[in-house]
């Protein structure tokens, strides 16, 4: 993954649902898998999504928190 990416997944905020203004790497992993059952939303948003939510079935949140602005 691209440094640029991991910034990204760290400072962009869910726009909708549940966890609306919620950084995506503070967003619980259930979240994430029922959106994989469901289908990520199109464009950026669901690489976005589809990406913390392997991050987080890999326990690297730790490694996305310090990137936070």
């Amino acid at each position: 993954m691209e440094p640029q990416i991991l910034i990204k997944i760290a400072n962009t905020q869910m726009p909708f649902g549940k966890y609306k203004g919620i950084d995506l790497i503070n967003i619980p992993e259930e979240y994430f898998l029922w959106f994989q059952n469901k289908g990520f939303p199109p464009g950026e948003l669901g690489e976005l999504m589809a990406m913390t939510m392997v991050i987080k079935i890999e326990n690297l949140s730790h490694l996305i928190k310090p990137l936070k602005r």
